[in-house]
């Protein structure tokens, strides 16, 4: 496709000229379901609710929230209500199910935030030339979704979408780690690094305390079932303090350095301006430092995500 003012090269590998700030819509775009045909979803203002419909996805994703709610079941069952003193019970309860709650709201923004997706089959004549761009100029469409890419954009092959600043794709959260969503996906590993720490400080400490007494004195269940119970929470918080506390630190570095994994794997040289250390956190978190960068519900309105909701249609799909 060539025109008097640009050309349009489709090309996987590319450094367009388009930036990551500008959203490019074509007329009122709205979600398309993966695989073509209809939008899907409730629009409100040209939003959907963001849903990946992949099946590895969302078995893992409920994977992840079982581990965590049966990490709470042993913690306040197993260990914390039978505990004879109260203060210990109810602040190391407060600690942990505080937390928790922390990390599964981390979990489903990043499930349910668009990551940053390029509208589908915004590729178009009328579109390109409403760009008004200089002679000779080049942009780039992805030839998989039909979408003009911009700066730093990569296509994912799950998602089926270009991503701005695509970091890479977690099936734990079933979604991309991209521009918009990398926050969540952040506080997601933070907090679940936590609750694992914390659920094997508990663990060890009730190991202790149970082989100074009597097993039967410890737990409202018997030795036998409790013994269990806690070497598997002490497997999974293993696991997952180990997983999380790699991940947590490999996103920072990615935020500080202004490379996410896959430009770093692909070895791309910059052709943006990076945001080094403090004003990279910044443009991720939003703002100077402030308690509100660990809070995972800033900017939700439950009020637009009912009305998202109720429009939800089947498909591989929702996007904003």
């Amino acid at each position: 496709m060539q025109s008097s003012n640009h050309r349009l090269r489709d090309m996987e590998q590319h450094h367009p000229l388009l930036s990551t700030g500008v959203d490019v819509e074509a007329g009122s775009l709205a979600a398309e379901v993966m695989g073509g045909g209809h939008h899907g979803g409730h629009t409100a203002g040209n939003r959907t609710l963001w849903f990946i419909q992949d099946g590895c996805g969302m078995v893992c994703a409920t994977i992840t929230w079982f581990l965590v709610l049966y990490a709470e079941f042993v913690v306040n069952f197993v260990m914390l209500l039978p505990a004879k003193s109260f203060w210990y019970s109810l602040l190391n309860g407060a600690t942990f199910n505080s937390l928790a709650v922390l990390a599964l709201a981390s979990h489903l923004r990043t499930m349910l935030t668009d990551p940053g997706a390029v509208p589908k089959g915004n590729a178009t004549k009328e579109y390109m030339e409403s760009l008004h761009l200089k002679p000779g100029e080049v942009i780039y469409k992805c030839p998989k979704c039909c979408s003009i890419k911009p700066e730093r954009a990569h296509h994912c092959s799950i998602c089926k979408r270009c991503i701005r600043k695509m970091d890479h794709h977690c099936p734990w959260v079933n979604n991309c780690v991209g521009e918009k969503n990398q926050r969540f996906f952040v506080l997601f590993t933070m907090y679940i690094a936590l609750i694992s720490a914390h659920a094997l400080g508990l663990s060890g400490m009730h190991f202790f305390t149970c082989m100074k007494s009597q097993w039967n004195e410890c737990s409202d269940f018997s030795p036998g079932v409790s013994v269990l119970l806690l070497i598997f929470l002490c497997l999974e918080a293993i696991l997952f303090l180990t997983f999380t506390a790699v991940m947590f630190g490999t996103q920072l570095h990615s935020i500080c350095n202004d490379e996410t994994e896959i430009e770093r794997l692909k070895n791309e040289k910059p052709t943006w301006e990076r945001r080094m250390r403090w004003d990279g956190m910044k443009t991720v978190f939003g703002g100077p430092p402030s308690l509100l960068w660990c809070n995972p519900f800033t900017g939700l309105r439950l009020r637009r995500l009912l009305l998202l909701t109720q429009g939800r249609r089947s498909g591989s799909e929702f996007s904003v």
